[in-house]
């Protein structure tokens, strides 16, 4: 586990036994927080990687997930049966869902097929009494003097938070600002169905740049070099993709998700032919190219009932 941040540590939760494509992260302090639980298929890694710094059972107070996605929040329920003192902090709208997860699963099991076993497991439901629900603008205290604050960002998903480290400045973002591994070292957006919305991501990137973070720091993978820098970028992505979308859409309103998602791939081919198909593959585990035309075509046909509704 190594230090990002003064008391904040990365942990590399080896997802589907890869490095360096999801992590967990510890904010140390009297009541320890690990914000990402990670999927249930890396329970034993970070359970174990915490132990091994001398996090033991009764240390850790919080788990907080930025959302309910399983690659964040599956193994929820395991960690509070390791850590019988800790609470999960979710969304207001996650918190049913880690309670009891059978519709979650359902739907991911549709999305994922045999990979939901085999690469993210399930989940474990977690007991009511130690689910939070958590506001915008919520404040946990890990220390005396060190809080952290939440940070409600749509847009990758309606239940999306942030995590703002007060002393430090680090924000820990989740999926908003998108997946940026670095073996690849470039950023993709991640615009997953069913909540996928511009508008709303746009409006969270801002949100971010307007807290001025010291560090931003992306679940998959890590601090990005230049804060500002890629929140910017983050945004004129998420349009380009959607404009590529549009466009394909007016031309092939029948177009299905594998087509866009060949569109995708046409379009943005010169952006990854340098990339060794082995870290491409890396972004497909993650947000492949259908999962993001599923996420933008849901989005655009929403926005045309919407229009067609208001007339």
């Amino acid at each position: 586990m190594e230090y990002i941040a003064p008391h904040i540590r990365q942990l590399d939760t080896l997802l589907a036994g890869k490095s360096h494509i999801s992590a967990s992260f510890l904010i140390e302090g009297d009541e320890p927080a690990l914000v990402e639980a990670g999927a249930q298929s890396s329970a034993r890694t970070v359970i174990d990687a915490l132990q091994a710094i001398g996090i033991g059972p009764e240390d850790l107070r919080w788990v907080i997930v930025t959302h309910v996605h399983l690659d964040h929040a599956g193994a929820a329920g395991d960690l509070l049966a390791a850590f019988p003192k800790a609470k999960v902090v979710v969304h207001e709208v996650g918190a049913r869902h880690l309670v009891d997860p059978t519709r979650l699963v359902d739907s991911a099991s549709r999305v994922y097929g045999p990979l939901l076993d085999t690469v993210y497991g399930r989940m474990t439901p977690s007991d009511r009494d130690r689910v939070v629900p958590a506001a915008d603008g919520m404040e946990i205290a890990v220390g005396p003097g060190h809080k952290v604050r939440i940070i409600h960002s749509p847009g990758h998903a309606k239940h999306h938070l942030a995590v703002l480290d007060l002393p430090t400045g680090t924000l820990l973002v989740g999926d908003a600002v998108g997946v940026l591994i670095p073996e690849v070292g470039i950023l993709r957006p991640a615009t997953p169905p069913p909540d996928f919305n511009l508008e709303q991501s746009i409006r969270s990137l801002g949100i971010f740049r307007s807290l001025n973070p010291t560090d931003v720091v992306l679940t998959h993978y890590g601090p990005v070099p230049d804060p500002m820098e890629t929140l910017l970028a983050a945004e004129g992505l998420l349009v380009q993709w959607v404009d590529v979308a549009k466009m394909e859409l007016q031309q092939n309103p029948d177009a299905t998700v594998q087509e866009l998602a060949h569109v995708f791939e046409v379009a943005f081919r010169d952006v990854y032919k340098e990339i060794a198909p082995e870290d491409l593959s890396m972004f497909e585990l993650l947000n492949g190219l259908e999962s993001n035309a599923a996420g933008i075509s849901r989005y655009l046909t929403l926005q045309q009932d919407a229009h067609v509704g208001g007339r």
